[in-house]
């Protein structure tokens, strides 16, 4: 019995993939089959890689979930030695279909190549010098934009305007990466950069380009942008230029539905000059290879997104990898004392080295009264005791916007469930305009951990559908479509216009006879799209979603929901992520060890990337950052 022979409907595609691989070598080696199949899975479970070092000598059990088989990995230095002797196993710069690096690590080889364009363009664009900043323009901008608060600079003695070395850098560099929470600053951050840029251009044309991975989050993003420029303190001329129209990134890149290249690749290169792209987290690896390659070589790369929320969906975890390469402080904003002078107002321009990376600490959403920012910095250093108790109302101070209720027994869920949605969701059903009921559905969402079980979205929504008819607000008794009814696309159709995640409410159609029903869909602009119900794509009930389907989505109130088991998907970046949609109030069901165990998991994703960033450009990478220094690692 092999290790996938024992396991059931998760082994299928790699005991699949094993077998081929074992054919294609044309010879009978359980350590090749073994390492093929595990690498199938563990890409499947978002690893890059398979990282024999991590695995070689373990009992399967511990390495593959499900598997009933009780052997054990083979030794590393022979499981290494056998596959650099197979037909099928390459080394770097082989076309194989599966590569083996120096450092243990084993590929497929799509996913070595993503890996080494990643690494490669980005090291470049780090290396590669801005021309023709006019510094003396810059610091006039940043002065103007980024004002000392008031107090002067004693009130802001020893915090750096993170906020402003962001700006400055980005304006500077080639490339840069912009990392913070909720409320960190981000957007409004870009918006000043791009009013930078445009008046560097001094006149000429700028062209720019916002992108986000999904529909949800390139909405969020304009809304942001347009909110933060009616706010900025630049020339009207200067204003009017600043773009507030984003796309996703699929749609950017003119990526379609079938297997072809994108429309914009290193050979047809995007016609812009500075490319935004927001929420990085969620980009995986092939979606990030296909992008940099895209942007010109001489164009502006600018990516934001918060290092700490869950990691894309497919396999990668791009913008950690890049954050982990190093929390420090750029060179050229500390004195030769060691004290940094960005929080005087006075910031070094013209010395080279400066760091691509920028972490933004500090949230201005959450005040010091705020119990959602206490517990979402809890939960992202790792604090799940300290987390408990603020949830549980065990500390000095007892905030009023987050709560903790055990998780109900699966018995007694609906009866839990039906008090709170029926609260929450009565002035959503009387509603009649679409904006008036996105507005008002939007201010509550369950959120659950993972799709299937008994605390899995799919039966949460069938529960809740069934409560809420029982309790008279669905008044519809089709199980199929009804006036109320909030639907998220599953698949993506680009005839249509709408991708996986996008959010609807099917609504009384007025213009239709006997106020037949349509599903509306909001549009970047804040209108509304009228989608007949014939021509929808799959599409699912969402009251509740899972957390990785709400990243890019905000919401008054959540109740977090996890299962009554623990499970290796219940991390720290989950319970993060899902507080930090939260802007009024956070409320977590859960048992007590299975909320500590999550908060105490990260997710640890198998991956080359950060060794082939600095192995291609070891001194750009290296050159912008201090030496480690006790007082200067940490920047949040």
């Amino acid at each position: 019995m092999t290790a996938f022979d024992s396991w059931q409907e998760g082994a299928k595609i790699s005991r699949h993939f094993a077998r081929f691989m074992h054919r294609l070598a044309g010879e009978n080696c359980p350590e090749l089959f073994l390492a093929a199949g595990l690498l199938s899975r563990y890409t499947e479970e978002g690893h890059v890689c398979l990282d024999l070092t991590q695995v070689a000598g373990k009992p399967l059990t511990e390495v593959l979930d499900g598997t009933e088989c009780r052997k054990s990995c083979p030794q590393l230095a022979h499981w290494i030695k056998v596959l650099r002797e197979s037909r099928v196993v390459g080394s770097p710069g082989e076309y194989k279909p599966m590569i083996l690096d120096d450092a243990g690590r084993l590929y497929l080889y799509r996913y070595w190549e993503y890996e080494q364009i990643v690494a490669d363009n980005l090291t470049q664009r780090a290396s590669r010098p801005c021309p023709g900043v006019d510094h003396a323009l810059l610091e006039d901008g940043l002065k103007r934009l980024f004002p000392e608060p008031s107090g002067g600079s004693e009130a802001n003695a020893g915090e750096p305007n993170w906020q402003k070395i962001a700006a400055m850098t980005a304006v500077c560099r080639m490339f840069c990466v912009i990392s913070g929470g909720p409320g960190a600053g981000k957007t409004s951050t870009v918006v000043k950069v791009l009013a930078l840029l445009i008046e560097q251009a001094k006149g000429k044309p700028l062209r720019i380009a916002l992108a986000a991975p999904t529909g949800k989050a390139a909405k969020r993003l304009q809304e942001s942008i347009r909110e933060t420029k009616g706010k900025l303190a630049s020339p009207a001329e200067i204003i009017r230029l600043i773009p507030d129209e984003a796309s996703t990134i699929h749609r950017l890149l003119g990526i379609g539905h079938s297997f072809s290249r994108p429309h914009y690749h290193e050979g047809n290169p995007l016609p812009y000059e500075v490319v935004v792209v927001d929420e990085a987290s969620m980009i995986d690896l092939p979606l990030m290879a296909k992008l940099v390659q895209a942007v010109a070589p001489s164009a502006r790369l600018i990516i934001l997104g918060d290092k700490d929320q869950l990691a894309s969906v497919e396999a990668g975890g791009v913008l950690s990898d890049i954050c982990g390469l190093g929390l420090r402080w750029p060179s050229n904003v500390v004195a030769s004392d060691g004290e940094t002078d960005a929080g005087q107002g006075e910031i070094p321009l013209r010395q080279e080295g400066l760091s691509f990376l920028v972490i933004l600490g500090k949230s201005y959403r959450f005040g010091s009264d705020s119990g959602i920012g206490v517990l979402s910095r809890s939960v992202k250093e790792g604090e799940g005791k300290r987390a408990l108790s603020l949830l549980k109302g065990l500390t000095a101070n007892k905030y009023q916007d987050i709560a903790w209720r055990p998780c109900p027994p699966a018995a007694a869920l609906p009866k839990a469930i039906a008090e709170r949605v029926i609260q929450e969701y009565a002035d959503y059903f009387t509603a009649k305009d679409p904006n008036d009921a996105f507005q008002l559905f939007n201010r509550f969402r369950l959120l659950c951990a993972m799709r299937q079980g008994p605390y899995g979205a799919e039966r949460l929504n069938a529960l809740i559908e069934d409560e809420l008819r029982r309790a008279g607000l669905i008044k519809s008794r089709s199980r199929r479509h009804y006036p109320g009814q909030p639907i998220m696309i599953s698949c993506n159709d680009y005839q249509l216009g709408l991708f996986n995640g996008d959010l609807g409410l099917i609504l009384p159609d007025p213009t239709a006879p006997d106020t037949a029903l349509s599903a509306y869909f909001p549009t970047s602009d804040g209108a509304m799209r009228k989608i007949p119900l014939s021509l929808l794509p799959g599409h699912e009930t969402v009251y509740a979603m899972t957390v990785h389907k709400s990243q890019g989505s905000e919401f008054d109130r959540i109740l977090l929901l996890l299962p009554d088991t623990d499970a290796k998907i219940l991390t720290r970046e989950l319970i993060y992520t899902s507080i930090t949609r939260a802007k009024n109030y956070v409320e977590v069901w859960s048992q007590e060890e299975i909320f500590l165990s999550a908060v105490s998991r990260r997710i640890e994703r198998q991956s080359g990337l950060q060794d082939a960033l600095l192995k291609f450009g070891r001194n750009p990478f290296e050159k912008g950052f201090l030496p480690n220094h006790p007082s200067k690692t940490l920047i949040n």
